[in-house]
């Protein structure tokens, strides 16, 4: 159970706004110039704390192009970060990527980020008519190893408009290597 000052502290931090709040009209009933400057001094702090966040997403951004395929606990162990902010920021980059050129799949319980050149040669190998056992084979340099993500990555691309009409069907495609 932990001690009482540090329950006492955790609440304050909580409500700090709040608490700031009170204080600055408290203080503007008696000083309205200290009460400006005050609250001035609060909005210059509070968008500052957002700074580490940006870099923080800037840092994870950079690190997830350095590999083909890279989940979120992977991404937690080398960052040494909490396995839940990598999550949460990585659900935040999965809800808008529709320009982006990465790809990130929520798949088995886990966010999975695929690098853009994965997934260049993901819409040439779909295109081209493979269905997804030739595409599973022709992938496995990109470090994909199951047909699950091979569907998951589809869904999402077509999801996101990001994937166009096959040029080549797979029966198509059958069928020309059959009579090749």
């Amino acid at each position: 159970m932990p001690k009482k000052y540090i329950v006492v502290f955790k609440s304050i931090g909580r409500r700090w706004f709040l608490i700031l709040v009170i204080i600055i009209i408290i203080i503007a009933i008696f000083n309205p110039i200290a009460a400006i400057w005050m609250a001035g001094i609060t909005l210059v702090m509070f968008l500052l704390s957002y700074i580490p966040r940006l870099f923080f997403k800037n840092k994870l951004h950079r690190f997830m192009k350095k590999f083909y395929k890279i989940e979120d606990e992977l991404i937690a162990r080398k960052l040494k970060k909490p396995i839940k902010k990598i999550r949460d920021e990585m659900f935040e980059l999965s809800q808008n990527q529709e320009k982006k050129k990465m790809l990130i799949v929520f798949l088995n319980k886990q966010y999975v980020c695929y690098h853009q050149d994965t997934i260049k040669a993901f819409k040439e190998v779909y295109n081209e008519g493979y269905s997804e056992k030739e595409m599973l084979d022709n992938l496995k340099n990109y470090k994909i190893n199951t047909r699950l993500e091979i569907k998951a990555i589809q869904d999402t691309l077509i999801k996101l408009d990001r994937l166009s009409e096959r040029e080549i069907s797979v029966k198509e495609h059958k069928e020309k290597q059959r009579f090749a």
